[in-house]
Formats: C-alpha cells, sequence, structure tokens
C-alpha cells in the first residue's frame, strides 16, 4: 500500500454477544490512569454495538500501524480494549474487567476495501460472556477476525 505515509481512519463496529446483564461495558479511551471510558453501555437482553474510529499508517514493516486514542499496545499487538464493570466506572459492580479485541488480523488488502467504499465497516463479532460465567475478558479467545460489511 505504497504512499499511504499520511494518517488515515477507518471504522470498526465491535459487537459483543449476549453479554452479562446489568454490568456496564465501554471503550477504553487513553491508557495508564489517565484512561476514561467513552461510549458506555449497560447490558441488557441484547447484543452491545460500538462503532468507532481509529487511525493508521504504514509501519516500517509494511503492515498497518493503528493509532489514536482508542488504540492500546506495541506495534505488533495493538488491541482496543473494552472496559467492564469498575473498569467503565461502575462502581458497584462485582466486575473489575478489561477484554482486548485484537486489531492484528486487519491487512491493508482489507483497509483498502473499506477506504474504497464508505458503505462498508469492519465488524468483529465476540462473546460478553466468558466461561467461568462473568463477561467475558482478556484476550478473545478464538478471536474469530474482522469482516467487511455493510453499515446498514
Amino acid at each position: 500500500m505504497a504512499g499511504h505515509k499520511m494518517h488515515q481512519e477507518i471504522s470498526l463496529r465491535i459487537i459483543l454477544e449476549s453479554p452479562l446483564t446489568g454490568v456496564d461495558f465501554g471503550i477504553q479511551k487513553g491508557s495508564g490512569s489517565k484512561y476514561e471510558t467513552i461510549q458506555k453501555q449497560r447490558s441488557g437482553s441484547t447484543d452491545l454495538c460500538f462503532d468507532l474510529k481509529i487511525s493508521f499508517k504504514e509501519s516500517k514493516t509494511g503492515l498497518p500501524d493503528f493509532s489514536g486514542p482508542l488504540v492500546q499496545g506495541p506495534l505488533s499487538e495493538r488491541f482496543i480494549y473494552v472496559d467492564i464493570g469498575t473498569c467503565a466506572g461502575q462502581l458497584d459492580s462485582l466486575w473489575s474487567r478489561r477484554l482486548k479485541i485484537p486489531l492484528r488480523d486487519i491487512s491493508f488488502e482489507t483497509i483498502e476495501l473499506l477506504l474504497a467504499d464508505s458503505s462498508l465497516i469492519l465488524e468483529t463479532r465476540v462473546p460478553g460472556t466468558a466461561k467461568d460465567g462473568g463477561p467475558n475478558c482478556a484476550t478473545v479467545k478464538p478471536f474469530p477476525g474482522w469482516y467487511l460489511i455493510s453499515k446498514a
């Protein structure tokens, strides 16, 4: 993808399927102790949906280098954090977790398709509940990957 040195944005959608009810979920903006949770939603009987934009440029390795206040982690392992329970500011929650949504599977080929057609968005669907019955946390396993879908 030569020539894409400047920062451009892509649209992502994260769907949390059947999350534990009554728990706050949100996207982490910033890192360390100075982060905030945006798009906070309390889970009910439906899937939760988060739409966000992240920046990217070409890294020295030729792979996409994702950046911006929502992107966490080192170059080869960038991810988005979903804050859960007390991590999302729900002080009375039993849960204090974060869910890592990996960005490593997004190729320039996929990005080019996304940039060429404004009706598309890159979506991933991940389980909202873990095997222990609590909110899913740590790195999503197995991670289903990202898929181009129509925004409609």
